[in-house]
């Protein structure tokens, strides 16, 4: 089994250790890995032929609402991926790119800034839902962002929230098609590695012991911990 995974990454080290987490949390080998970074590399639709599955990671440095060079191929890979009904999944900007990809809306809200370790609920849907079903209630997941999907695309199914947004989690209808707005692919560690790397990409938080509360909120998330390998089970039958 192969894994398509997209980056937009200009910093090598988070770059390698995006590429590492997805490894981790997919529990796959270096060489079931099929990368594209977007900030040098072509995406062509056939890319797609070049795995089973396609995963969209984090950006800090681009925004899921702008333009770039790049935004176009991307957004239309995703498209493609939509037509075939090809496992995809992303998280953060994956989650965003996909909604914006699909004719949903992303925004920058600096007011909704969500770092650290929060608490996301499921809903009616996600209870429902095979990928979710067997996570609790609510459970805590590790977020990055200040923008965000405000406008879900059409045909999608909000899966979860979190205490001050929706969103959290989406499914396109009934297909292998999801995305989230938390990092499944990171642990404390990472995230806080994460973090400090980004550190200047999050004006929105004035004072260093403002940034070192959110660093303190940073714990074990084992109930998402599985999320993305439960995926690969569910809907990679090569896996």
């Amino acid at each position: 089994m192969r894994l398509l995974l997209i980056q937009a990454r200009d910093t090598a080290d988070i770059e390698q250790q995006e590429q590492q987490c997805f490894l981790d949390r997919c529990q796959l080998s270096a060489d079931q890995l099929v990368l594209r970074n977007v900030v040098r590399d072509q995406l062509m639709l056939s890319d797609l032929d070049e795995a089973e599955v396609m995963m969209i990671g984090g950006s800090a440095e681009y925004s899921a609402w702008k333009d770039y060079p790049w935004m176009e191929d991307l957004l239309n890979l995703v498209r493609e991926a939509d037509r075939r009904s090809y496992p995809t999944f992303g998280s953060c900007w994956g989650h965003q790119i996909i909604a914006r990809a699909l004719g949903g809306r992303v925004e920058y809200v600096p007011e909704l800034t969500e770092m650290g370790c929060r608490t996301i609920h499921l809903n009616a849907a996600g209870h429902a839902d095979p990928l979710f079903r067997h996570l609790p209630a609510s459970f805590k997941a590790n977020v990055g962002h200040h923008d965000r999907v405000t406008v879900l695309p059409d045909g999608a199914i909000e899966l979860a929230i979190s205490d001050n947004q929706g969103h959290q989690a989406f499914r396109i209808g009934d297909k292998p098609i999801y995305a989230t707005q938390f990092h499944s692919e990171l642990d404390a560690k990472t995230e806080r590695e994460r973090l400090l790397a980004y550190r200047a990409y999050y004006s929105e938080v004035e004072t260093e012991a403002d940034f070192q509360a959110i660093l303190d909120t940073l714990a074990p998330t084992p109930e998402v911990d599985g999320l993305l390998a439960e995926f690969l089970r569910l809907f990679v039958p090569a896996r």
